[in-house]
């Protein structure tokens, strides 16, 4: 099947490219584990099988958009994922299996436990801010569970305001947080 690239992204350490069919092992390594996917959606789950690692892989390769996407996060000098970054529209709440685009667009990070307290959540989130405000976007949001502090923190380095709760999303209240376009780094 062919696959489809998201731009390919740098930062001084990171190279943010598409994730390949055969990433699914680094893929697996990161989404198995509880303590990443424990803040993941209304119901958060591990990755089980290698096969939904396969799937992930490929659906994610296969995102054609030129602003969103779900992108691998690379140490430059290296190739094996350390996790994800994603920019995307975020889904309404109340919506069940086809939940309504909100018209609010998010950035999200997922890394893998080894790859957590070297800064790399908030630079590959800069250049993807960065990526979407050059896209047109006039703001970008992130939601976190109330309980994920290291993902608020990542959200206050990236000059991110907090708005407060909100259930608005994925049908699950979490913490919200704002920048807009004005005060993305260049």
């Amino acid at each position: 099947m062919q696959t489809a690239d998201v731009d390919t992204l740098h930062t001084p350490r990171l190279t943010l490219r598409s994730w390949r069919p055969d990433d699914a092992p680094a893929l697996f390594d990161i989404y198995s584990r509880w303590e990443v996917a424990r803040f993941l959606g209304s119901a958060p789950k591990v990755l089980e099988t290698m096969e939904q690692a396969e799937r992930a892989a490929q659906r994610w390769s296969e995102l054609d958009h030129e602003l969103y996407g779900v992108w691998a996060v690379v140490l430059s000098e290296e190739d094996r994922p350390l996790g994800s970054v994603l920019l995307k529209e975020l889904p309404l709440s109340g919506g069940g299996e086809t939940p309504q685009a909100s018209g609010d667009v998010e950035v999200g990070w997922h890394l893998h436990p080894d790859a957590w307290g070297h800064g790399y959540a908030t630079e590959a989130a800069q250049r993807l801010l960065r990526h979407g405000v050059d896209g047109g976007l006039a703001e970008i949001f992130a939601i976190t569970y109330p309980e994920n502090t290291p993902s608020q923190a990542v959200c206050r380095r990236l000059g991110m305001e907090r708005l407060g709760p909100t259930d608005r999303y994925y049908d699950v209240t979490s913490e919200l947080f704002r920048i807009p376009a004005a005060d993305v780094a260049a």
